[in-house]
């Protein structure tokens, strides 16, 4: 069974930092899989911000978190993180890992690049919250 667990959410300071891991478990990163970081703010949709293709360590990130966000795997432990630096209060969001099949994990000439409905499994995501 595909299980996957985010942790390290919480409450920060706007231009705080925090750290989400994604464990996975019921397949192995070196399979070829792509996770993603999805978040969802109240009354908004979610939205793709990162992703992992783990074969091969690519990643993308959504403008509006270039340079701010990092996605990273640790194949070893089956576990993808989300480092994210400079956090503004328009980060605010349940955040969500979830992984996909597909060996590219996004397309950046599409609307979005990272699309949801090309991911199969779930966490139960995690609440960041950036407020003083």
């Amino acid at each position: 069974e595909v299980q996957l667990v985010e942790s390290g959410g919480g409450l920060v300071q706007p231009g705080g930092s925090l750290r989400l891991s994604c464990a996975a478990s019921g397949f192995t990163f070196d399979d070829g899989y792509s996770i993603g970081w999805f978040r969802q703010a109240p009354g908004k949709e979610r939205e793709g911000v990162s992703c992992i293709s783990t074969n091969d360590d690519s990643t993308y990130g959504v403008d509006s978190v270039k340079g701010r966000f990092t996605i990273s795997s640790d194949n070893a432990k089956n576990t993808v993180y989300l480092q994210m630096d400079s956090l503004k209060p328009a980060d605010t969001a349940v955040y969500f890992c979830a992984a996909s099949f597909l060996a590219v994990c996004a397309i950046p000439t599409m609307t979005p690049p990272i699309n949801e409905y090309e991911y199969d499994y779930w966490g139960q995501g995690t609440q960041v919250t950036v407020a003083s």
